[in-house]
């Protein structure tokens, strides 16, 4: 069986998973994207892998859980390969519990997520007790600890897979001519190209800002407190955001919005205040009218595919989205989501 030729246009999370997918399935890989790997979005810090809530289960739901699940054995298979750090680890995360109806509800939450989750990870409630290194103040004493919840450096993340799709015979190139079929995976701008086309909005560019501290936490879980995720990383940094802004004048600076976030983190764990600020981070992330992932048929290039709408749930999603457009690319077999179709935001 001769080998198929596989052109991915965008070295963001998307491009990149799909990529290393096809090139495991026997495929010649070409990247290319001008701005190189992790340009755009995917060169974030903040890096959350959370998972919705365990009830009112749809197929979105199901995607996202199935990807989350299958992220730690993604990674352990291209770490040999790229020689770095990955950054990847399902370390969990911590939310204070309000009041007795939070407490309520995130017992029957536990319930569901034993039948939901099907023992491959938990919801629980829990004491501060079950944790070292500090936490937000809980006016129960009581938080939700979840298990499924996993963290990434997103531009690391994208580092490390480039490496390994290089190192395992894939190129990387700033320019060049698309060979075989082609994948689009070039975030903001293929949404603001497709709106431009069909005259309505098919998908929009949303801001985020994200601060990076100097502060060990690594070997504690994810904290979700006061609306802001704050995420230890590898390297003993914390990673705290972000912003939504839907409306915005400069797309990659930094403003008193990202105070008005790192405030809220520092009034959750005050241990945090202090810590020094390492980097300032914005960047525009891709957020398709369907509000979920945009795969499947390009709507505009005859036999091209795109990969699109990771928005703030991308690098979660990224293990499943390459999982089903490998298959819709190399064998023709289509399994994605009619929700995640193009034809759900046109």
């Amino acid at each position: 069986m001769a080998r198929m030729d596989i052109t991915v246009r965008g070295a963001g999370i998307f491009g990149l998973s799909v990529a290393w997918a096809c090139l495991e399935r026997g495929a010649r890989v070409r990247v290319i994207d001008p701005n190189g790997v992790g340009g755009g979005a995917s060169g974030g810090i903040v890096g959350a892998l959370a998972p919705h809530v365990p009830e009112n289960w749809n197929e979105k739901k199901e995607f996202q859980f199935q990807s989350l699940i299958g992220a730690e054995a993604f990674w352990n298979n291209v770490a040999p390969w790229a020689g770095v750090e990955t950054s990847y680890a399902r370390t969990g995360r911590v939310q204070p519990l309000a009041d007795d109806r939070a407490v309520e509800l995130a017992q029957a939450r536990a319930k569901s997520a034993e039948a939901l989750w099907r023992g491959e990870a938990e919801w629980r409630v829990v004491t501060a007790e079950a944790f070292a290194g500090p936490l937000p103040e809980s006016p129960t004493g009581l938080y939700v600890h979840d298990t499924l919840t996993a963290r990434m450096f997103p531009r690391q993340a994208c580092k490390a897979l480039a490496a390994a799709i290089v190192a395992r015979g894939g190129e990387l190139a700033l320019a060049g001519e698309d060979v075989g079929q082609t994948v689009w995976a070039t975030g903001v701008h293929d949404l603001l190209q497709l709106s431009e086309h069909f005259g309505k909005p098919v998908g929009n560019a949303v801001k985020g800002q994200g601060a990076l501290l100097a502060y060990d936490m690594r070997e504690g879980p994810q904290i979700f407190a006061n609306t802001v995720h704050m995420v230890p990383h590898w390297n003993g940094t914390v990673a705290i955001g972000s912003t939504s802004e839907r409306e915005f004048t400069e797309a990659g600076s930094t403003d008193a919005q990202l105070d008005v976030v790192l405030e809220k983190a520092y009034a959750a764990v005050p241990a945090l205040r202090g810590a020094q600020v390492v980097e300032r981070w914005a960047g525009l992330r891709p957020r398709a009218k369907s509000r979920a992932p945009m795969l499947g048929r390009h709507p505009l290039y005859e036999g091209a595919f795109i990969a699109n709408g990771g928005f703030k749930i991308g690098f979660g999603m990224a293990v499943k989205v390459s999982e089903v457009m490998a298959s819709l690319v190399l064998d023709g077999v289509d399994t994605v989501p009619a929700e995640f179709t193009p034809e759900a935001s046109l």
